[in-house]
């Protein structure tokens, strides 16, 4: 149960205070909708009042299906009339109950004007819940009527932004239609340059094509082009007009349009060689592509290919990026042989020489009389400038040391490294060399520090020798002196090359070259050309196989089987002192006789296999003879274009074999001359068959 007490008025000194009961809808449903007033008097407390009137209630009957009364008003009388108690009631309790009832009448009139009070309270509380009511009405009015502004608002604000933005987006696609105008009127006015440009350089026939570029090993400059751009250059009528040349340039964004960097203009000019590439590319030898692309390798390569008329050149500058070339004999020759595998040059390009085993580059300066010319069947004027320095302290750089003759240079070799020097040997002194005055002696002192170094000595056009080719060599360990004789006395005179290798650990050295006369002293390991007579009464020691006066023999005899042995190697015979006998050792496979402490070093050097850059593996002695015969990577001199080149394999032609031609020779040799007194054109390696033959009455 709930109570709510609330103080209405005050009147005759008496508070007047409602009690309102609200019971749960359990058992007593007609009590939900009674609302009764419980007066207070003087004599009776409330408590007892309110008590007397729930025994009242419980005493009334219940009825289960009646409804509940309205709420009576304010100023009705109640209308329940105050139920009869049916149980007895003791003496106190009765005389309390009559002395209420006879209070009820005095006081309803006093009620009756209360009622009328409560009624008052109420219309004025209605009149309130009225005035609220109407006020939360206006609020909600006003607060709708501000929402519909603030929605008109927002509306008429996103119909201006979308008017904006469309004006905006007119504005734009009219820009990007104009700009596309300009763009396809540039591209227009491009075209017809390029096209203009095209068919100027290519003297009326335009050729222009992008290609995938591929690379394959070939010599020069002529790339291979697909069949459908033969065809196509026929039907331009480029055949008719001679050696056709090409432009090539790099094309870093194959997007048309797409921005390209600075160095897309990269080009290169160069010829073709053949139509078998496959559609869509263009194969490149190593010099055009090394010149095309310059450090750097695309994942896929696209170039230009565009045909261009180009003038013959008359002068041309190089440069040699390192040292070295001009050491080469006959170095322009060298460059004019590998120059004919060129159809092309242009400026700022590099150039690859290949001499043996050593390779060259040179950049080409300048060109006359354009940037890029043909060199098919000109006379080209060359200027070959030297290096910007000398690198001489470089390793493993192949570079020739000017070395006088009398003079001593010091250096320092690494081991397994080689350091070159040259001398020449003029024409006086090259006959003192041939008629046997004169040695060239080459003499090499080293430090105590360890290690060791060997001499390999060769003549142009043998430029720089290795360990297995060379001419002449020497291997003793420490100090050692080479003498130089030719094998040919008519060879003597000329330009000779040193190489001094390091054999073992890092060696300090000091080289000298000296011409000594025969007469004033013998060389280190030569004997006296004359032998002194031997005297009539001589005999021959048993020991030492000398010849020994008889006046002396006895004791002579004596002293040597006491202090001398005789080395019994076959072939050997050599006499040595007994505490130098065991130092003296041979090699088991040569038999020649060494040091103990030199023999390891024979052997490696004399009987370690060697592979030779062709396949062949053989040792020191057998590698020498091949390389200097037989091997198709040596050098010679061609007896037809006078160049230095590699000698290759035996020819096919069985009568250059007879001939003692090798491959180059043999190649070189098919080509054809003019005949000076009849004017046909007879191949070179036939010239004096034909002159014999046909011309020998003449």
């Amino acid at each position: 149960m709930k109570f709510t007490q609330t103080k209405k008025r005050e009147e005759n000194g008496n508070g007047w205070v409602v009690w309102t009961l609200f019971r749960p809808n359990l058992h007593f449903r007609t009590f939900l909708s009674d609302r009764w007033a419980l007066i207070s008097s003087g004599r009776a407390s409330a408590v007892t009042s309110c008590f007397v009137y729930l025994l009242r209630l419980l005493t009334r009957p219940q009825q289960q299906d009646q409804k509940l009364p309205p709420t009576p008003a304010a100023t009705d009388p109640p209308r329940h009339p105050t139920p009869s108690i049916n149980f007895p009631l003791s003496r106190g309790r009765r005389e309390i109950i009559a002395d209420e009832n006879q209070s009820r009448g005095g006081e309803r009139g006093t009620q009756a004007s209360n009622q009328r009070g409560i009624g008052s309270g109420t219309r004025r509380r209605r009149r309130r819940g009225m005035d609220f009511e109407l006020r939360k009405a206006r609020e909600k009015l006003e607060r709708e009527q501000r929402e519909r502004v603030q929605r008109a608002k927002a509306k008429a604000d996103r119909e201006r932004r979308a008017k904006a933005e469309a004006a905006r987006r007119r504005d734009a696609l009219e820009a990007s239609h104009r700009e596309r105008r300009l763009d396809a009127a540039r591209a227009q006015e491009e075209a017809q340059q390029k096209m203009e440009e095209v068919m100027q350089l290519g003297k009326g026939i335009s050729f222009s094509h992008m290609f995938e570029a591929l690379r394959y090993d070939g010599p020069g400059d002529k790339i291979k082009l697909p069949p459908s751009s033969f065809k196509e250059l026929s039907d331009e009528g480029a055949l008719d007009k001679g050696p056709m040349y090409f432009r090539l340039s790099k094309v870093r964004d194959s997007v048309p349009g797409a921005p390209q960097d600075n160095d897309a203009d990269e080009a290169t000019c160069c010829g073709v060689l053949e139509f078998t590439a496959r559609e869509g590319s263009a194969e490149l030898t190593p010099h055009v592509w090394n010149n095309l692309f310059r450090g750097d390798s695309p994942d896929v390569p696209l170039i230009e290919v565009r045909y261009v008329s180009l003038p013959k050149g008359t002068c041309a500058k190089l440069k040699p990026e390192g040292v070295g070339f001009s050491d080469l004999p006959n170095h322009r020759a060298v460059l004019e042989t590998a120059l004919r595998n060129h159809a092309t040059l242009s400026e700022n390009d590099f150039v690859v020489v290949n001499y043996g085993q050593l390779q060259y580059k040179l950049k080409v300066l300048e060109l006359k009389p354009a940037s890029s010319v043909s060199v098919l069947e000109t006379d080209v004027e060359v200027d070959i400038e030297g290096p910007d320095s000398v690198l001489d302290n470089v390793e493993n750089q192949h570079v020739l040391v000017p070395l006088e003759t009398g003079k001593v240079e010091s250096g320092v070799v690494e081991e397994g490294k080689f350091r070159y020097y040259k001398f020449l040997v003029d024409e006086g002194m090259g006959e003192k060399v041939a008629s046997r005055h004169a040695n060239i002696e080459v003499k090499i002192e080293t430090d105590t520090s360890g290690g060791d170094t060997d001499i390999y000595v060769s003549r142009h056009p043998l430029v720089f020798p290795t360990q297995h080719r060379h001419e002449w060599s020497s291997h003793e360990m420490g100090s050692k002196v080479l003498i130089l004789k030719p094998r040919d006395a008519s060879l003597a005179s000329g330009t000779y090359s040193i190489g001094v290798y390091g054999f073992k650990g890092t060696t300090r050295y000091q080289l000298s070259v000296a011409i000594k006369d025969v007469l004033n002293g013998q060389r280190i390991g030569e004997q006296a050309s004359a032998s002194s007579s031997v005297d009539v009464d001589s005999v021959v020691c048993k020991n030492c196989k000398r010849y020994i006066s008889s006046r002396t023999s006895l004791l002579h005899e004596a002293y040597c089987v006491r202090h001398n042995v005789v080395c019994m190697h076959d072939g050997c015979g050599v006499v040595l002192r007994k505490e130098e006998a065991t130092d003296h050792v041979h090699c088991n496979k040569c038999g020649q006789a060494f040091q103990q402490r030199e023999m390891e070093k024979h052997m490696k050097v004399f009987h370690e296999p060697l592979q030779c850059p062709c396949g062949v593996v053989l040792e020191k002695e057998d590698m020498v003879q091949h390389q200097s015969s037989t091997c198709p990577l040596r050098l010679i001199v061609c007896r037809f274009c006078g160049d230095t080149v590699q000698a290759g394999g035996e020819p096919l032609d069985a009568r250059d074999r007879l001939r003692n031609m090798c491959e180059h020779e043999s190649i070189c040799g098919s080509r054809t001359a003019p005949c000076d007194s009849c004017g046909r054109s007879v191949m070179l390696k036939d010239m004096d068959i034909h002159v014999i033959a046909v011309h020998q009455k003449s």
